[in-house]
């Protein structure tokens, strides 16, 4: 099951041409040329992965004949996210090989459409430790905002803007 959503995450978010797939503007995937088009996919898996995907990366359309990842995409496509205020703080999780870029250049969105970012420490912890030993930043996200960067907030409740320059970030020990 985790295999065939990691595999479902590179379709819905990178690479849908590596099985036939094509994408509306907004990232949707017609759920039955997905199924037919993946090997060992079916409703119940689709449904099953969707359901209990820990980072809720998946959202079906009302009438569960479309499929998108939430966020994270690297190519270019609208998830119709609203313009939101962000908290007063939100966080970034990377590894600790990143730090010292990050505090020169500040969060790049590098090959993904936004940065991302977090509510709560323990989730960009849980983030910075997929790139090895973490290292969180918080970002002082209501004082973008007030500066005019735009903020939105995937249906999975992260956090998404364009570009987090160095000055609006400190590094938690």
């Amino acid at each position: 099951m985790k295999s065939t959503s990691k595999f479902l995450s590179l379709i819905l978010r990178h690479k849908p041409q590596i099985v036939g797939l094509e994408l509306d503007e907004h990232g949707w995937a017609d759920v039955a040329e997905l199924i037919r088009r993946v090997k060992n996919l079916d409703m119940a898996t689709l449904e099953q992965i969707v359901a209990q995907d820990e980072k809720r990366r998946y959202s079906f359309s009302a009438d569960k004949k479309l499929i998108r990842a939430n966020q994270g995409h690297s190519i270019p496509v609208d998830v119709e996210l609203a313009e939101l205020e962000p908290p007063e703080i939100l966080y970034h999780g990377t590894g600790e090989k990143s730090a010292a870029s990050i505090k020169v250049q500040g969060l790049l969105k590098m090959s993904r459409l936004y940065v991302h970012l977090s509510g709560d420490v323990e989730t960009a912890e849980k983030v910075g430790r997929r790139h090895g030993k973490p290292k969180i930043f918080r970002v002082e996200s209501l004082k973008m905002f007030g500066d005019g960067y735009k903020f939105f907030r995937s249906v999975n409740g992260v956090w998404l803007t364009e570009h987090v320059p160095a000055k609006y970030l400190k590094e938690m020990l």
